[in-house]
């Protein structure tokens, strides 16, 4: 009776639907009559009806009956679906457009990313237009800016990256968006601080769990997905580095310190070095039907998430396609120098191991990088050792990033075309 209230602007249509069965009732019982020989006049009295209409053939008027009430009922429909869907779409979209879109996402499958940094986001801001069964799964060893500051004095969990990916997720990235990723000037005595992650501190504050404070500030932002941390240890990133005057290696700790090294990474792991997986990750990978790795920082953003050992292992046994994709250029003082196999080869090295089915790669270096940055290229033979697909994902604009919506249709391409009736994953 709830839904009877006055100014909901639904009983008006409810009304109109009940007149429209009513003629449609009325029509089929004239054409019922008049098809088994009686004359309708004599059982339904449709005096109230002006003189023209009494005189027409009784055929006739069931047919105007029902198309009449067949109307009637299909405008009260259309009304009180838009009466009922108008709070929840957004102004000058097409409620039509909208449900089809919602119904579209809503069965699209179910894509793990796993990652972390501006790639992440990249990633995910073009997949969510494909499906909103989306999981990111993020790394918590970021101990630099804003995040390092609120995990040294507060003691949380590196919200940086979280923030990022919950910005890309939104179902509106305008305004609220904007103000979500608002940097506080050093001066305002907020020390640099991002409005979203001093919000996502306070929810962890008084939901007492930095979990379910993500999860409230996705519901804040109208997210589509899932954004999980790798773990809830606090991990501290640590690499070997060989420098140009230690050859023999230097042990760097510390994710924001490992980035400004310049000397080639040899290997990097996590202390304490067993920490136990986020268990709602693991059920995403095991349960999702794509998992993509990549782009982003190979020794600060993915490996990281990597070696949390049962995340690792749930990759390797999950039966998702996996695909990597691959960075469009080199970051100094991590990947200067290294080309699309180099990156394949040192993620194997760390997990043990063959891991991907397809990597993807750019193929357009028409593009004017930064001064110092280079190009991540192919090497010759790499299509001998890996199933590699080549594409434009390059975004002119930034050419150093991905194009978000390239690279997501070239993604969904690739698995669909895998997961098709004439697919067959032997031969893939």
């Amino acid at each position: 009776m709830q839904w009877l209230t006055p100014g909901l602007g639904i009983k008006r249509w409810i009304i109109v639907i009940l007149t429209g069965t009513t003629l449609l009732g009325i029509g089929f019982a004239i054409l019922l009559l008049t098809f088994n020989g009686t004359q309708p006049d004599s059982v339904i009295s449709i005096n109230f009806l002006p003189m023209p209409f009494k005189i027409l053939n009784p055929t006739v008027k069931g047919i105007i009956f029902t198309g009449l009430g067949l109307g009637i009922i299909l405008l009260g429909i259309w009304r009180l679906n838009r009466a009922l869907l108008k709070p929840f779409v957004r102004p000058g979209s097409p409620i039509l457009d909208a449900v089809s879109s919602y119904r579209r996402k809503e069965r699209g499958p179910r894509v793990v990313a796993v990652g972390g940094g501006t790639g992440l986001s990249a990633l995910l801001r073009g997949l969510k237009n494909f499906t909103t069964n989306l999981t990111a799964i993020v790394t918590v060893a970021d101990d630099g800016g804003s995040s390092g500051e609120l995990r040294r004095t507060i003691g949380i969990l590196p919200p940086g990256d979280i923030r990022n990916c919950l910005a890309a997720l939104s179902s509106d990235e305008a305004l609220l968006t904007q103000i979500f990723q608002y940097r506080f000037s050093s001066g305002a005595g907020l020390n640099g601080h991002t409005l979203g992650n001093l919000l996502i501190t306070a929810m962890a504050d008084i939901t007492g769990s930095f979990e379910e404070a993500v999860a409230e500030v996705g519901r804040v932002l109208a997210v589509k997905g899932r954004v999980l941390p790798s773990t809830l240890h606090d991990v501290r990133l640590v690499a070997d580095v060989r420098l140009p005057s230690q050859p023999e290696g230097k042990l760097i700790k510390g994710e924001s310190k490992i980035t400004k090294v310049s000397g080639q990474v040899n290997r990097v792991w996590l202390e304490p070095d067993n920490p136990l997986a986020f268990p709602p990750a693991i059920q995403a990978i095991l349960n999702a039907d794509l998992i993509v790795i990549g782009p982003g920082s190979l020794f600060t953003s993915i490996l990281p998430n990597l070696l949390v050992p049962d995340l690792a292992e749930a990759v390797k046994a999950s039966r998702a396609y996996k695909f990597y994709v691959c960075n469009l250029a080199g970051q100094p003082g991590e990947t200067e120098g290294y080309t699309c196999g180099d990156h394949v080869r040192m993620i194997e090295k760390h997990l043990g191991g063959r891991l991907f089915d397809l990597i993807v790669c750019n193929q357009d270096f028409q593009s004017i990088l930064p001064e110092g940055v280079d190009w991540i290229r192919p090497e010759e033979g790499l299509e001998d050792d890996y199933p590699v697909y080549f594409s434009n994902l390059v975004d002119h604009e930034r050419p150093w990033r991905h194009d978000s919506d390239k690279l997501a249709q070239v993604i969904m391409d690739l698995f669909y075309e895998r997961t098709g009736p004439l697919a067959n994953r032997e031969e893939f």
